[in-house]
């Protein structure tokens, strides 16, 4: 667990370039807004978090899955925020089943990692 309070808020740089990204171009954002916008954050995160928990907990799990988030979002009724996140959540397990099929497509020569097209490559050359 953290041992200070001010280690649970999220990274300053991260929250600065959501800030910056979220805003036209000619707004500015005051230190003590982002300063204030960082911990309502992260207040957030552990909110939702405590929730997801008691959902894993209630399924007998430790692992918090991508649905306890989800059902955290539906009993707190932020209900805005459920179809943005099942839209990323599809998207990284299509990019993350992408990811293992190319790993699958890689195989062991001589104890080294050769990508098929690297291998068709050598048998053309003669190696």
């Amino acid at each position: 667990m953290a041992e200070k309070l001010e280690d649970l808020n999220l990274p300053a740089n991260t929250v600065a370039r959501i800030i910056k990204d979220s805003l036209p171009d000619h707004v500015s954002v005051g230190k003590d807004a982002r300063a204030a916008l960082s911990r309502a954050a992260s207040v957030f995160v552990l909110f939702l978090t405590s929730q997801a928990s008691q959902e894993a907990k209630r399924e007998n799990r430790k692992t918090l899955l991508g649905k306890d988030v989800i059902t955290a979002l539906e009993e707190l009724e932020f209900d805005d925020f459920i179809s943005p996140l099942k839209s990323l959540l599809k998207d990284f397990k299509e990019a993350k089943s992408k990811k293992g099929a190319a790993i699958k497509g890689k195989k062991m020569q001589n104890g080294t990692e050769v990508d098929e097209d690297d291998e068709i490559m050598d048998e053309e050359s003669g190696d």
